[in-house]
């Protein structure tokens, strides 16, 4: 009888270390298969901007990346983008996020829509260049950036990158809020707004094409309204982040380029997030470009060699690495 149950036991062991090998094996499997050891945080959230901007469209294919090659839990939060972005990081609410260059440099220095420096915020890389996109109606007589002055317009959601660079280009015009009437709109609203004329013009600041610009191209007269090159230079001495670009030739149907301002978008994580973390999440982020061009071809103008030309924050320790090994 004594025989029979160590006979047993001893059946019953060999199959519980067979067992715990197998699921040692699987969990190797899992792990190769992710490409990834994992990360320190279990969750990754991204803050974008509105649902139908690059931003958000972006994010979203970045937060699948991040799922599935690094086995985390990576979503999106749809928000006013980014001084609401900004604003999240330094609460710790999210990870990271995406923001316009000029939001990101107030926030370091403290001015502007900022009371004080946010200190927990890091940058990642530079991407790509948001173009200034100003769009409105051939009836409304609007072709120049000076025949804004007494019109009504959208400046972009409140708290939004869209609405700080479009009050800085009103402003280096000699154009105040005091001069038009604003409206604080997303692209989508706005699109909306300009179509059913309750809205003269609208500023859609974002990477190219702009869905709503896109939808509203279709069935509607609308034209984009130039900003003058030697002027954006001037602003430009003081507001640093602004460059001149041009909106390509047929981007919505446009025959010829449009001159227009531009303002570089920024990745930005929590700088208490640690070093491997951020340096596993720089690495997924460039060696998934092609997921995310798919995605929007606006991720096409995201480069490793442009990554780290002009930040305006502190890169973040584990991008560092992940550039120094480059």
């Amino acid at each position: 009888m004594k025989t029979k149950l160590v006979k047993g036991l001893a059946t019953v062991l060999l199959a519980s270390v067979v067992l715990a090998a197998c699921g040692a094996d699987e969990g190797e499997k899992t792990s190769e298969g992710n490409g990834s050891e994992g990360l320190d945080s279990n969750l990754v959230t991204i803050a974008t901007g509105g649902a139908s901007g690059p931003y958000n469209i972006i994010g979203t294919a970045l937060g699948e990346l991040y799922s599935s090659e690094l086995g985390v839990n990576s979503k999106t939060q749809t928000t006013g983008a980014s001084v609401e972005n900004i604003n999240l990081i330094k609460q710790e609410k999210i990870e990271m996020a995406f923001v316009m260059s000029d939001v990101l440099s107030e926030a370091v220095d403290g001015e502007g829509n900022f009371d004080e420096k946010v200190e927990n915020v890091s940058q990642i890389a530079s991407l790509y260049p948001n173009y200034v996109q100003i769009v409105t109606t051939k009836k409304t007589g609007i072709n120049s950036f000076g025949d804004l002055k007494g019109k009504r317009i959208a400046v972009g959601a409140q708290n939004s990158g869209v609405e700080v660079n479009a009050r800085n280009l009103l402003e280096g015009h000699g154009i105040t809020y005091d001069d038009v009437e604003v409206d604080y709109l997303g692209y989508a609203e706005a699109a909306d707004a300009l179509k059913s004329g309750k809205i003269d013009a609208a500023f859609l600041t974002s990477g190219i094409p702009n869905a709503s610009l896109m939808e509203l191209e279709q069935g509607l007269d609308m034209m984009l309204v130039p900003v003058d090159p030697e002027k954006i230079k001037e602003i430009a001495q003081d507001q640093t982040y602004f460059v001149a670009l041009d909106i390509p030739a047929g981007t919505y149907g446009n025959e010829e380029a449009i001159p227009t301002a531009a303002i570089m978008n920024a990745l930005v994580v929590r700088s208490d997030m640690s070093d491997d973390d951020v340096y596993k999440l720089t690495k997924s982020f460039f060696e998934g470009l092609e997921d995310l061009t798919n995605a929007h071809q606006a991720a096409s103008d995201i480069s490793l060699e442009a990554a780290q030309e002009g930040m305006v924050a502190p890169v973040h320790p584990g991008a560092q690495r992940y550039y120094d090994e480059q």
